[in-house]
């Protein structure tokens, strides 16, 4: 029963990451594909000032999934972590790049330093996501076995290079409806614009990525295959599906009101029918919950620490969400100081 609980927690986790953290790696795609120095400066300059308060609050997210993996789920951190180190070594190194770029690009001085730490940012940004969504399909397809080895078709097969692809479309979406709703708030009605059919674009592809994905996990993934088109695992991709046509609806909207809601609802949505698809298997059809389960003084532990999470980190990520849509995290300027200085002198 614990052993059950502890999955859920570790599947939320994922959802939370992806949406989380999904909206920082879409900022960086359109980071990369803003276009040159002078056309791309608007589209930056947003996105620099609607990153900056949270992105680092994030990663969170990310630590929560590999604790809970390797203290929960030790089976299953193993085998995955053998089987496919290459991507995932990967996605670390472009986790890192990505932060020391968007770090570092900003107060560096001379353009071709800005220029390396922004190309650094952009890129990982795009490979990172796709790195780790080809891990998860080489799970979904069942690929991570106790006798498979490291080798490419473990993360470079069908499913995994969709899911790949899905990792970014997702990302670009969030990406690009957060920066929309960010671009109201600065008062910028042509970057308003600008990412909203950003955002209507990465939504069709999304959608287009999703039903190949179901054609291709019906030979390639059967079980996954099976578990999203019946069951809960069906209800959720329904619910996905709603979420992106109600995000392109409210897109079209003068407001654009709760479209950043229904963005991660679908998002999250498309995590929950992956992880109720598979069930009760931690990697379809080899290694099941109760199997992959850490011991049992260890997944109490663990639900302790969950609790703890839900009563002091969850509200304070919150509030910290809160105070950065309502501008209250926005940097001083140099007027601002200025006009603080001269009333410490008056």
């Amino acid at each position: 029963m614990i052993a059950g609980v502890i999955a859920v927690v570790l599947l939320l986790a994922v959802a939370a990451y992806a949406c989380g953290g999904g909206t920082d790696y879409g900022a960086g795609f359109w980071d990369l594909t803003a276009g040159g120095a002078e056309r791309g400066r608007r589209p930056r300059w947003l996105i620099d000032h609607a990153m900056a308060p949270v992105w680092e609050v994030n990663n969170v997210w990310l630590i929560f999934v590999l604790v809970i993996m390797w203290t929960g789920f030790p089976v299953l951190f193993q085998q995955v972590f053998v089987t496919m180190w290459l991507p995932l070594a990967l996605a670390a190194v472009g986790t890192v790049l990505r932060g020391a770029g968007f770090a570092l690009r900003k107060p560096v001085r001379r353009l071709a330093g800005r220029r390396l730490y922004g190309a650094l940012f952009a890129v990982a940004s795009l490979l990172t996501p796709f790195f780790l969504g080809a891990a998860a399909g080489g799970v979904a397809s069942g690929r991570v076995t106790s006798t498979t080895t490291a080798s490419t078709d473990a993360w470079a097969n069908p499913t995994s290079l969709l899911f790949g692809l899905l990792a970014i479309a997702a990302t670009a979406s969030l990406g690009a409806v957060f920066l929309a709703a960010d671009a109201r708030r600065f008062a910028a009605p042509d970057l308003d614009g600008y990412f909203r059919r950003r955002a209507l674009g990465a939504l069709a592809a999304l959608a287009v990525l999703a039903v190949i994905t179901l054609v291709v996990t019906h030979g390639d993934a059967p079980y996954v295959w099976h578990g999203l088109t019946h069951g809960v695992g069906l209800f959720f991709v329904v619910v996905a599906a709603l979420g992106t046509a109600a995000t392109g609806w409210l897109l079209t909207r003068p407001s654009g009101a709760w479209s950043r809601v229904t963005a991660v609802g679908t998002v999250a949505s498309a995590i929950v029918a992956w992880g109720m698809a598979q069930r009760p298997y931690l990697v379809p059809t080899s290694l099941t919950v109760a199997e992959g389960a850490g011991a049992h003084t260890t997944l109490r532990w663990l639900g302790f620490v969950t609790l703890v999470a839900l009563v002091l980190v969850i509200p304070a990520v919150v509030l910290l969400y809160w105070l950065d849509t309502h501008g209250e995290l926005e940097s001083l300027t140099d007027a601002d100081l200025r006009g603080a200085g001269t009333g410490d002198e008056g």
